[in-house]
């Protein structure tokens, strides 16, 4: 059964920072890419950060590029996002998944046809 737990969320003043985990089980993450996903509030699913399942090669949503990294452990099953320099547009519930196939991105984030959504961890960014 896939599982996936994110953790790591919390309240943090702009311009602090966050690490976010995810813990999968169920499946070896080592054989899809991996992304993050966040949703705020009235706004629509966001891919924050993708990785690939080597970890050569990542991608980053154009609004957390040079603050965010992405990162995995394919041993621990696990992948990570760290989050720097936060403001509150970055405000919203993060979740992890495994890339399973091509697919649009739908609102809300947990409305995509993959095999399970994580309970997400909530980032709140205010001053």
């Amino acid at each position: 059964q896939v599982q996936l737990v994110e953790s790591g969320g919390g309240l943090v003043h702009p311009g602090g920072s966050l690490r976010l985990s995810c813990a999968a089980s169920g499946f070896r993450i080592s054989s899809y890419d991996m992304g993050w996903y966040r949703q705020a509030p009235g706004k629509e699913c966001e891919v924050v950060a993708q990785i690939s399942a080597d970890s050569a090669h990542t991608k980053y949503g154009s609004m957390v590029k040079g603050r965010f990294a992405i990162s995995r452990d394919n041993t621990k099953n696990t992948v990570s996002l760290q989050m720097n320099n936060l403001n509150t547009d970055d405000t919203a519930v993060y979740y992890c998944n495994a890339n399973w196939t091509p697919t649009v991105i739908q609102t809300p984030c947990t409305t995509m046809p993959y095999p399970a959504w994580g309970q997400g961890t909530q980032v709140t960014v205010s001053s």
